[in-house]
């Protein structure tokens, strides 16, 4: 699979209890984005962490929590990623989507050459 030196990162911030139908929604993600062909995805859990409620989730011993922060991270071209958007807007009921322009150095063995002047 290729992945272009000049990519989009797509971060989403849901919360570990968020579902699509009968799965994790981090999980329903990964394997859409998977089945799509996506060059690969990134699933982080936060210790800690709060939304748009202000409510304060973490790990503290006193205070176990459920639905801790969970952040996927998909990297690819700008019109894969576009691609995706509609699929992913369909599967989110809330949380944070946010698209950022980067610069592929690696991808598995393979170094991109660089092309700056």
């Amino acid at each position: 699979m290729h992945v272009p030196k000049n990519a989009m990162l797509l971060r989403i911030f849901v919360g570990e209890d968020q579902r699509y139908h009968t799965h994790p929604l981090y999980e329903s993600i990964v394997l859409k984005a998977r089945e799509l062909h996506l060059a690969g995805a990134t699933v982080l859990r936060g210790p800690m962490g709060f939304g748009h409620s202000s409510k304060l989730h973490t790990t503290k011993i006193l205070n176990i929590s459920e639905d801790l922060p969970i952040v996927i991270e998909i990297v690819d071209s700008e019109q894969k990623i576009d691609t995706f958007l509609p699929v992913l807007d369909e599967m989110i009921g809330s949380g944070l989507v946010t698209l950022e322009k980067v610069q592929v150095l690696a991808y598995g063995e393979t170094r991109i050459e660089d092309t700056r002047v």
